[in-house]
């Protein structure tokens, strides 16, 4: 069961953080101002919502599933979640909430496109580092 919470927690993470991603890139070359500030409070609410706990449980139950086990897939995973956890917590948490904050102020000025742009590039690695956990944590539960 708690394989199958990982599973599921881990895939709703990942969707999320896309979805961000995706948004993100097509509203800024494609939508208004409003559209953005639109996207953006969308991202924080309900977005970070669901991706929170999301990767909470993702966390808590890969710890809980790899403590006795051991191997380079294992290992490599858990060397890759402390980095998207803190780039999670300390860059793309903060990025997210001042980006709405200034969308919903009207303020598109050069500091909001240079934390836009640390966003997306922060997500990307995210969104790679998950991907090849998704990748070795299947490679671990093949049968």
């Amino acid at each position: 069961m708690k394989q199958y919470i990982h599973r599921i927690a881990a895939i709703i993470a990942t969707l999320c953080i896309a979805t961000f991603f995706t948004s993100s890139i097509i509203v800024e070359l494609f939508g208004s101002l409003n559209s953005i500030a639109l996207v953006k409070s969308l991202i924080v609410m309900p977005g970070l919502f669901i991706l929170i706990p999301a990767i909470a449980t993702t966390g808590a139950t890969g710890f809980s599933l790899a403590k006795n086990r051991k191997g380079r897939f294992v290992n490599a995973k858990k060397k890759r979640m402390p980095i998207i956890a803190l780039n999670g917590l300390f860059l793309l948490l903060p990025a997210a909430i001042f980006l709405n904050q200034w969308a919903a102020s009207g303020i598109f000025d050069n500091r909001f496109y240079l934390v836009q742009a640390l966003e997306l590039l922060v997500g990307a690695i995210n969104l790679v580092l998950m991907g090849l956990n998704i990748r070795d944590g299947l490679k671990l539960s093949a049968k």
